[in-house]
C-alpha cells in the first residue's frame, strides 16, 4: 500500500523512505491492539506520519495518515493511495478476478481487457480492491464523497488500483489527517459482512448472485452440524434436488411419453423423409393424438438451469472449500480430483497429473442418464448427444473436486428420479 501526492506538491513523497518510531524489529499481536508509526520529513519541512494499527482478531489494518505542512508554501494537491497485485494476462473463465470498487454504493467489477476503453471511475468511493479467486486486498476510506479510482496496467501482469482524493489545501503551519482501513484477507462472507463497510459485496457470483449466496449460507449452516464440506455439498445437492423434484417429475414424465411413441415417430420420419413439411405436420398430429407437448421435457429443465449454474459459481469461488478435505485421496475440495500422481503429462489435463476418479464416475453417470433418455429423431443430433458424456468428462477434468462432486451427486439423483418415474409409468 503506497501513498503520495498526485501533482507532486510534495515531490519526494512517492519514493520516500520512512523511519519507524519503534525499538523493536518485530511486533507480536497476541491479545491487544498494537500500533506502529512511520515518519518522513521532506527537504522543505513537510512531515508525513503513517500510523498502522493491528488487531489480533481482525484482518483490518487501520491507517492514520497525517500531513503537517511546516514549509513556507501551501500544499494544494490530491492524496493518492494505491495497492498492487500481479494477475495472469488472461482473465479467469470461471469467475471474476481483477480490480473492483464500490462506487456510489454500486459494485463495479472492472474487467482487465476493457481497461483500454475506461480506466478511471468517479463518485463516492466506499472502497477499492484487487481480488483473485479466494483473497482480497482493499483500501477503505473513512469518508470520500468526491474521489476517483484509476486502474493502471504495468508490465509483467502487474495491476495497480489508485484511490485519488478530492483536492486538498494545507496551508503553512496546518495539518491534515486522512483515515483508512486496509484489508488483506479471505473473500469470506462471514468475515466481510461483520465489518459493516460494504466489503461483503466483493463476493459476487454474477447474474446468479441472488441464488448462489443462499446456497453458500446453507452449505456453511450444514457444515456447522457435519464438519465435512464434502458431506455438506452432498446434503446441499439433495436438498436442491428435492426442491426441484416436481419440475423434474414433469420433465421425466414428458420424456417417458415421448419414449413410448418413438417407434411411431420413426415410422413417420421414414415415410416422409423426402417431405420435411409433411413429416413435421404428421409429427404434430401424433403429439396431439397422444396429448404430448414436445417441449414438455425441456421447459422444466430450463427453469432448473439457473439453480445449477448458481451452485456451480458458488462452489467454484467459495473459500470455505480451499484445502477442505473430503475423504481418502480427496484432501482439497478446491483442487482437481487426482488419485496418484504421474510424472508424465495427460492430454487435456492440467498439472498435477493423475487419475480423475470422481470425474470418470461422473462421466459414467452421464452415459447411464443418456441411456434412460429418449434419443433425438435427428441422426446428427443423436450422434452429437452420444459424445456429450465424453465432452463433459474432458471439460470437468480440471474442475475442482467440490464442483465435480456436486455434478456427480446431482446426476445420480436425476437417474434415480428418472428410473422411478419410468417404472411408475410402465
Amino acid at each position: 500500500c503506497r501513498t503520495w501526492s498526485k501533482n507532486q506538491s510534495i515531490p519526494e513523497m512517492m519514493d520516500a523512505v520512512y523511519n519507524a518510531e519503534t525499538d523493536h524489529e518485530e511486533i507480536k499481536i497476541v491479545s491487544e491492539e498494537q500500533a506502529i508509526k512511520f515518519v518522513w520529513i521532506s527537504s522543505e519541512g513537510v512531515t508525513v506520519e503513517k500510523e498502522y494499527s493491528f488487531s489480533p482478531d481482525s484482518y483490518l489494518i487501520g491507517l492514520n495518515l497525517t500531513i503537517k505542512n511546516r514549509s513556507d508554501r501551501p500544499l494544494v494537491d490530491h492524496l493518492v493511495v494505491s495497492i498492487e497485485k500481479k494477475f495472469p494476462e488472461e482473465a479467469s473463465r470461471y469467475g471474476f478476478i481483477g480490480p473492483s470498487a464500490l462506487i456510489n454504493n454500486k459494485m463495479e467489477q472492472i474487467k482487465i481487457k476493457k481497461l483500454k476503453d475506461k480506466d478511471t471511475f468517479e463518485g463516492k468511493i466506499n472502497w477499492i480492491a484487487l481480488q483473485d479467486r479466494y483473497f482480497l486486498g482493499s483500501v477503505i476510506p473513512e469518508k470520500m464523497d468526491d474521489a476517483r479510482v484509476r486502474i493502471l496496467q504495468h508490465e509483467g501482469g502487474l495491476l495497480e488500483s489508485r484511490l485519488i482524493t478530492e483536492m486538498k489545501n494545507i496551508n503553512p503551519g496546518q495539518a491534515k489527517r486522512f483515515v483508512f482501513d486496509i484489508y488483506f484477507g479471505p473473500k469470506s462472507m462471514k468475515v466481510l459482512k461483520g465489518m459493516n463497510n460494504g466489503l461483503d459485496k466483493a463476493v459476487n457470483f454474477g447474474m446468479f448472485d441472488i441464488l448462489a449466496k443462499p446456497c453458500l449460507w446453507l452449505m456453511n449452516f450444514l457444515y456447522g452440524f457435519i464438519p465435512n464440506y464434502g458431506i455438506a455439498i452432498i446434503i446441499l445437492t439433495v436438498i436442491t434436488k428435492l426442491l426441484l423434484w416436481p419440475l423434474g417429475n414433469k420433465s421425466y414424465r414428458s420424456m417417458g411419453e415421448m419414449k413410448k411413441i418413438q417407434p411411431l415417430m420413426a415410422e413417420l420420419r421414414e415415410k416422409y423423409k423426402d417431405d420435411k413439411k409433411r413429416m413435421n405436420q404428421e409429427l404434430m398430429s401424433l403429439y396431439k393424438v397422444y396429448k404430448i407437448n414436445p417441449m414438455g421435457g425441456c421447459l422444466p429443465m430450463v427453469v432448473q438451469i439457473p439453480v445449477f449454474f448458481a451452485l456451480y459459481r458458488m462452489l467454484y469461488q467459495a473459500i470455505e472449500l480451499r484445502h477442505a478435505p473430503f475423504f481418502l485421496w480427496i484432501n482439497d475440495l478446491s483442487a482437481p480430483d487426482r488419485l496418484m500422481h504421474f510424472d508424465f503429462s495427460i492430454p487435456f489435463m492440467e498439472p498435477p497429473y493423475g487419475i480423475p476418479v470422481l470425474t470418470i464416475v461422473m462421466g459414467a453417470t452421464m452415459f447411464l442418464q443418456q441411456k434412460l433418455t429418449p434419443s433425438p429423431g435427428d441422426p446428427a443430433q443423436a450422434k452429437m448427444m452420444m459424445f456429450m458424456p465424453i465432452i463433459f468428462t474432458v471439460i470437468f477434468i480440471n474442475f475442482s473436486s467440490g464442483l465435480v462432486l456436486y455434478w456427480l451427486i446431482n446426476n445420480i439423483l436425476s437417474i434415480a428420479q428418472q428410473h422411478y418415474i419410468q417404472k411408475k409409468m410402465a
